[in-house]
């Protein structure tokens, strides 16, 4: 009685000790996003980014993941969304006498980039300089650095400029060797999500549309270098195959860079060009502070038109999930919500997504029909928006993507493992089965399917991709014959998208945005971001139950995440996919 009576007390201390913890790391955390000191910006000041964590489409407003991004080694964490408006701002800002970007790696996708980068250019517009400097630059924060007048390296930087390879990781001889059979029925020679898991190298289907949507962006990437650094085409790949960049002293030679400095005589050289003695510092502010600094406006006349930009961002799932997935009820619940509004003239759909679950891309295509038959309904594609990621834009009037945006992929698959291997042979634990009906066992992971349970799963592989097809053939004023010719499972850059019907124009975010404003008919309109952002308290939870150990194992693991990653996502699978390959590495 004694030994309980202590342990419950031990307990009962521990709960309590921990229950004050959280209240203080909630505490601080809160104090931390809701105390911020308005930023004063003085006349003559640089405006200074880096870019150097992944940039969402969508601004989080999640105080724990602000916290941890003032980690040393981490950037700010701030949304294309705020950037664009925050670049905007930036060039009508009168203080602001021009922008440092301050490069290393920028890990966001290439269609991430050429959005930022063109705001970048607009900036420009303004008349104020923008100066990049690195201690390295990989291929894309190469490709954003060019929107700069001038570009710096430290004289024994890294400076990779060698060409896109894409690496795709394969599991079957691990699995293999486990004893475990990947069983997939799937639509399309292209379909090739399942291939880490059925093959040890790429299916010569998957190389060919690989080769194709890589070397579309490979070319976009080496247009715009060209463009800016009034360097042709031809030289730019030549450079690439002779790896002059691992010659520091041919960069400056070649054009590719404007000088080989240290971090002091960048800042005499920007001191030089906003009109400083060289005694005196630079005033600066970093983007991240900059954002929520007030800019005074132009008064303009009230309206009560609005325009409902739906951030869609991840792998589509069914159910309620948060950020960073497409939940089918979260989704639809902010179409329907925007549907309904009457003061809500247009909706622009954003999607950055290479699919997942057939039926939750349904539930969402549903909601996206019905919105598009109402109001005008403009689809935004992102880095990807493939498979689901495309089932659920389809009904849209207007698609617009970037010539680097991966989509297509119009196919299905379903996976059964099959672990029985593993459990007899390896480990040695055996199963035995009752049931009332011939294939009440179809799902078990312990038998492999037998031949009448392969065709019944055919079938509705089958079905499911002719429902495809007709979804795409009734958004896009295609004929069924022409979306398969163009499906079966093949993925497509931006760049022939609009030349097979997949896509109407170029743009990114805001283009989408402008293009629904004029189908509207709008001169004055809000803007409205759904779904709505959950409140900080709860996002705090999830983040400390949740989100917050995903970001410490991405932290430990580094570029091995992706694996960790990849083997999850399997694991999510259900049901009939329309999912693009997930395992690939675009570098």
């Amino acid at each position: 009685m004694k030994h309980f009576l202590s342990s419950l007390l031990a307990t009962i201390v521990g709960i309590l000790i921990m229950t004050v913890v959280v209240i203080l790391i909630f505490a601080g955390i809160v104090a931390a996003s809701t105390s911020k000191e308005v930023t004063t910006v003085r006349e003559n000041t640089l405006l200074v980014a880096k870019f150097n964590t992944p940039v969402p489409d969508r601004s989080d407003n999640n105080p724990f993941a602000q916290f941890i991004s003032l980690t040393p080694g981490l950037g700010e964490l701030m949304g294309l969304d705020q950037i664009l408006n925050t670049l905007d701002k930036a060039g009508k800002d009168e203080h602001i006498k021009g922008i440092f970007l301050n490069l290393s790696s920028v890990p966001s996708g290439i269609v991430i980039i050429e959005e930022i980068r063109n705001a970048l250019l607009d900036f420009r517009e303004s008349g104020k300089f923008i100066y990049a400097y690195g201690d390295m630059f990989t291929q894309g924060s190469y490709y954003l650095a060019t929107a700069a007048d001038s570009i710096f390296m430290t004289p024994e930087g890294l400076f990779l400029f060698n060409g896109l390879s894409a690496e795709a990781t394969f599991y079957k001889k691990a699995m293999d060797r486990l004893g475990i059979e990947m069983q997939v029925i799937r639509h399309g020679s292209f379909k090739s999500a399942n291939e880490p898991f059925t093959r040890e190298n790429l299916s010569d289907e998957n190389r060919e549309q690989i080769e194709a949507y890589m070397g579309a962006i490979w070319e976009k990437m080496v247009s715009g270098i060209s463009e800016r650094r009034n360097i042709s085409a031809g030289k730019l790949n030549q450079y690439a195959d002779d790896l002059i960049s691992l010659e520091n002293g041919k960069l400056v030679e070649y054009g590719l860079i404007d000088g080989l400095i240290y971090y002091d005589e960048m800042l005499s050289l920007m001191k030089e060009k906003m009109g400083l003695a060289e005694e005196k510092d630079i005033e600066s502010v970093s983007i991240g502070r900059y954002k929520d600094v007030p800019l005074k406006k132009e008064k303009k006349e009230f309206t009560r038109d609005k325009i409902a930009v739906i951030y869609a961002m991840g792998t589509v799932v069914s159910g309620d999930m948060g950020e960073g997935f497409i939940g089918s009820d979260r989704i639809a619940k902010a179409i329907r919500k925007a549907r309904k509004d009457k003061s809500v003239k247009a909706i622009v759909f954003r999607v950055n997504s290479g699919g997942g679950s057939m039926t939750a891309s349904d539930v969402i295509y549903r909601e996206a029909k019905l919105a598009a038959e109402e109001k005008v309904f403009v689809a935004s594609m992102g880095d990807v928006a493939a498979s689901g990621g495309y089932y659920i834009v389809a009904p849209a009037d207007t698609i617009l993507a970037s010539p680097g945006t991966i989509t297509g992929s119009i196919g299905v698959f379903a996976s059964v493992p099959n672990f029985q291997e593993l459990m007899n042979d390896k480990i040695g634990i055996t199963t035995d089965v009752v049931k009332t009906n011939r294939h009440a066992d179809i799902i078990s992971v312990f038998n492999p399917l037998d031949a009448e349970e392969k065709a019944i799963l055919q079938k509705n592989v089958d079905d499911a991709y002719e429902t495809f097809l007709r979804v795409v053939s009734e958004g896009r004023n295609l004929s069924r014959d022409q979306v398969d010719a163009i499906a079966g499972g093949r993925v497509w850059s931006g760049k022939d998208a609009i030349n097979i019907g997949l896509i109407d124009l170029f743009g990114g975010l805001e283009r989408s945005i402008e293009v629904a404003a004029g189908m509207a008919g709008l001169d004055t309109y809000r803007i409205q971001s759904l779904p709505l952002l959950e409140d900080p308290i709860t996002l705090i939870m999830k983040q400390l139950t949740g989100d917050a150990r995903m970001r410490m194992i991405r932290n430990e693991l580094g570029d091995g995440y992706r694996y960790y990653q990849q083997l999850k996502d399997a694991g999510r699978m259900q049901g009939i996919q329309a999912l693009m390959p997930f395992s690939l590495e675009i570098r």
